[in-house]
């Protein structure tokens, strides 16, 4: 099953989608709103509201799957090509750091560069892990069942910001830099192992099977439970492989007027146009 948030002139809806078709999800405003409903598969299977086509690819008519997550947590270094890249040995528990909503974009929304942070701006694709019920201190196989299925996010990074400090937080929430969707994918449709790939400009920079992850969703999800409640509509972006801009000789960023698009096989692509603040 697949199921998007998409914007029509009334405001959002939940909407599950089949093909080319999209049908309302009656009574939930967005896929997490949705996912909040203990009984939100049936929810969707079930949903017999207005059907319509679905939105052109990147038109505006596509928000954010999960547009305001109470939690985003992100995980660093956990591909095994790009710890390589970046010189580091491989980590015996998750790096972990937070992402706020306000950084999040539609699939196809423009990604906004900020005046204070221009020069180095980074892409990152992931896989997006988002979670459809109460996760507390679950084993792996009970995290497994804790998760609502599968999206695609660019954790777009200030490179600058970022190395400021120890801690990466404040280059990873820059506000309107993250795109996210277009769909979430539930796990009997998406097998890891699928091909995560980054382009800029038509070439192609990151190309990395997502199974190369060194910690797994169920793992992410079971290891973040005994840390923080984890809550129907999280998000879990599980980290990026190599091909960033930051570790190339010379390096290279993202600049106003280049297109950026990140794509997950099996779930979808993100298109997004990079601009300037203001």
């Amino acid at each position: 099953m697949r199921l998007a948030t998409l914007r029509t002139d009334s405001g959002t809806i939940a909407a599950r989608i089949d093909g080319d078709r999209a049908t309302e999800i009656s009574g939930f405003a967005d896929v997490g709103a949705l996912l909040r409903d203990p009984e939100w598969r049936a929810r969707a299977e079930e949903a017999s509201g207005a059907g319509f086509g679905v939105p052109e690819p990147a038109s505006a008519g596509w928000a954010p799957v999960v547009p305001d997550p109470g939690k985003i947590v992100c995980v660093g270094l956990n591909y095994r090509n790009h710890i390589l890249e970046m010189g580091r040995p491989l980590p015996e528990h998750p790096t972990l750091f937070a992402k706020y909503a306000e950084a999040l974009v539609g699939p196809y929304d423009d990604i906004v560069l900020p005046k204070v942070a221009a020069e180095a701006v980074d892409w990152e694709a992931e896989l997006a892990i988002v979670i459809g019920s109460t996760a507390r201190n679950l084993d792996e196989d009970e995290a497994a069942d804790a998760i609502a299925g599968y999206s695609v996010i660019n954790d777009v990074t200030m490179r600058d910001y970022q190395y400021r400090s120890p801690e990466w937080f404040q280059g990873k929430t820059f506000e309107a830099t993250s795109p996210f969707g277009p769909v979430l994918v539930t796990p009997d449709e998406f097998s890891l192992g699928a091909l995560l790939r980054g382009e800029v400009d038509g070439e192609t920079v990151q190309q990395t099977p997502t199974d190369d992850l060194v910690f797994g969703p169920a793992f992410l999800v079971s290891y973040i439970s005994k840390i923080v409640t984890l809550r129907p509509g999280d998000v879990i972006a599980s980290g990026t492989p190599g091909g960033v801009g930051h570790a190339r000789k010379p390096a290279r960023y993202l600049a106003p007027g280049a297109t950026l698009v990140t794509e997950v096989e099996g779930i979808g692509q993100l298109r997004n146009r990079i601009r300037a603040e203001g």
